[in-house]
């Protein structure tokens, strides 16, 4: 599915459509997404933009093709991004009410809430292992407690140093990592949904409905920021290179 057919009097030139299709690598926000648009349905359905039955029908529809997702069955075509092979899918297994789906929004802010939620169980993962792995160094560190290692300067030996001690300075080496990747959480935590194309939309949608149903703290306050920026990826890059310089 591309949204761009009807605007062509020609086909398009095949390098130009792989060039232009970001589906092989936004496949990973495959299940993201279909979390995301289940809470959006499920905002449209309580403000009554929609109708009830058509959003369980829509709901049933997007939980199945995420069981396919879960289990490596769902088949992708020559979409042209994720959302639009999953909206495809949809109105396949549906018909013409799964377009419903994109009411009140837009791929921008849709793009933008699947980064955020893919990000943030990134982070909690992170965290959780470097945290498994200062438990393994503290108990090594307990277990060698007086073997004595010999210190190095300029590549040459220096001072005595104790075992346990060297491998302390990694412990707090990965605490700052873990205080790093937390502090950037709290501002990957925010909701962009409802932002649409930039400038929000007219449809009398609950954004702090969706951000409550998908675990954000709460919602961006600029339409036009939470849907042009990117600094929260770029800060959970940052920590997590320095993160890869403590691990080599």
């Amino acid at each position: 599915m591309k949204l761009w057919d009807a605007k062509f009097k020609k086909e398009l030139d095949k390098e130009a459509e792989i060039f232009t299709s970001s589906l092989a690598v936004d496949k990973q926000l495959a299940r993201d997404d279909v979390v995301g648009s289940i809470a959006h349905i499920k905002m449209l359905a309580k403000c009554k933009i929609i109708k009830g039955k058509e959003a369980k029908k829509i709901v049933s529809g997007l939980k199945e093709i995420g069981r396919e997702l879960e289990k490596g069955k769902f088949l992708f075509k020559d979409d042209e991004d994720i959302h639009t092979a999953i909206e495809r899918s949809l109105t396949e297994r549906i018909g013409p009410l799964g377009e419903k789906l994109h009411t009140g929004r837009s791929r921008n802010d849709q793009i933008a809430l699947d980064e955020r939620l893919y990000t943030k169980d990134r982070i909690k993962g992170i965290v959780s292992q470097i945290t498994e792995f200062q438990r393994a160094i503290l108990r090594v560190a307990k277990k060698h407690q007086n073997v004595i290692m010999p210190g190095y300067t300029h590549l040459q030996h220096s001072q005595p140093v104790l075992f346990s001690h060297w491998l302390l300075a990694y412990l707090e080496m990965l605490e700052r990592d873990k205080q790093r990747f937390n502090e950037s959480y709290a501002r990957v935590d925010v909701s962009p949904l409802g932002a649409a194309a930039g400038v929000g939309t007219s449809l009398p949608i609950d954004r702090k409905f969706t951000a409550k149903i998908l675990g954000f703290t709460r919602v961006a306050e600029n339409s036009i920021d939470a849907v042009s920026d990117r600094d929260f990826l770029l800060e959970v890059a940052s920590a997590s290179g320095i993160l890869m310089m403590h691990l080599s």
